[in-house]
């Protein structure tokens, strides 16, 4: 193991824009090809909530780390992570994130908790100080090079076409995205602990975090229960039962717009963050993420598209996806909680 006692002298500053070459050069093969921070690196400098923070050493870029203010800026969030390769597994993770803290404590004194995602089997030193918070969810991703995506997006229609509940889906407006925020009973049923988590960015059903979430241009699609009423002002979450199991007939998806990635020119990332334990409804939502969200990849666009779900989900959504290639970047996410 190496001495983390021999560390060069680690100086902490903000992140500007003409460091994005060195960011990006410590963080060849993040998430196998599908970091999201080349896209979202420039945006994110000029997010007033949000502080980027780099580890310099001997004047190099060797960490990044940044933080979001959340829930009426009463929590952080943490993202981005990334440290040098050279660097790794000698403790400069925990320094950059202890800077984070201290920042926050002496910048932000109204913060009260840190809540980060992480994939399965985080270390037990990050479970020492965070809990684990909610039930980790299923992920699953597919590559759809762009030669394949009609046939695949053929292949998934004829494996839901018999599925009696898209007659209840609505693709949901900003008025109506309120509307669900603001009805207590939805969220619960639908977002235990009111969490609802966009890609891997963690937020509670505060109105506040509406905005951040509508400046994404996020596609929202709703499943309500009964027959009456197009939107979420009229829909009420339900059970209804099948045999040992009881699925809630409410179901939300949201599709984050593609976007590029490093894996290969032309792919995009697409993630697809469902909510609710209804096999059919998770089916029919992610055909209808797919073809709204293929229609704004530029010509010759391939995507990988991310989906995570319920844990009991898994087994269904694995059929579903049967034929396509499957990726790896993780099987579970978890999201972390902490006091401060």
């Amino acid at each position: 193991m190496s001495d983390k006692t021999s560390l060069p002298q680690i100086d902490f500053v903000p992140a500007k824009a003409e460091d994005y070459e060195e960011v990006m050069s410590i963080s060849g093969g993040i998430y196998n090809g599908t970091d999201y921070l080349p896209f979202r690196y420039h945006a994110w400098l000029k997010d007033p909530q949000r502080r980027m923070i780099l580890a310099k050493c001997e004047e190099k870029v060797v960490a990044f780390e940044s933080f979001i203010l959340v829930d009426d800026g009463t929590t952080a969030v943490l993202e981005g992570l990334r440290v040098a390769p050279w660097l790794r597994g000698r403790g400069v993770a925990g320094l950059i994130q202890n800077f984070c803290l201290d920042t926050l404590r002496s910048d932000h004194p109204e913060v009260k908790r840190v809540r980060l995602t992480r994939v399965e089997n985080p270390p037990a030193s990050l479970l020492t100080k965070y809990k684990v918070i909610g039930d980790s969810k299923a992920v699953m991703p597919f590559h759809i090079p762009a030669d394949q995506l009609e046939s695949a997006i053929k292949l998934l229609d004829s494996r839901v076409y018999n599925l009696d509940v898209s007659k209840n889906i609505s693709v949901l407006g900003p008025e109506e995205i309120l509307t669900f925020f603001e009805e207590s009973k939805t969220r619960e049923e639908l977002l235990p602990g009111g969490l609802l988590v966009q890609g891997w960015l963690p937020l509670s059903t505060c109105k506040s975090n509406l905005n951040i979430l509508l400046k994404q241009k996020i596609v929202w699609i709703y499943s309500h229960a009964g027959d009456s009423g197009d939107s979420a002002s009229s829909s009420k979450v339900t059970a209804r039962h099948s045999g040992t199991h009881a699925y809630l007939e409410g179901f939300l998806s949201l599709g984050t717009p593609p976007y590029p990635v490093p894996f290969a020119e032309g792919i995009h990332r697409l993630d697809i963050n469902l909510f609710g334990n209804d096999p059919s409804c998770a089916k029919v939502h992610i055909l209808q993420q797919l073809k709204i969200n293929v229609q704004s990849l530029p010509a010759g666009g391939g995507i990988i598209c991310i989906l995570y779900a319920d844990e009991t989900l898994r087994t269904e959504l694995e059929q579903l996806c049967a034929g396509l290639t499957p990726f790896h970047i993780s099987r579970e996410q978890m999201i972390l909680d902490m006091e401060i």
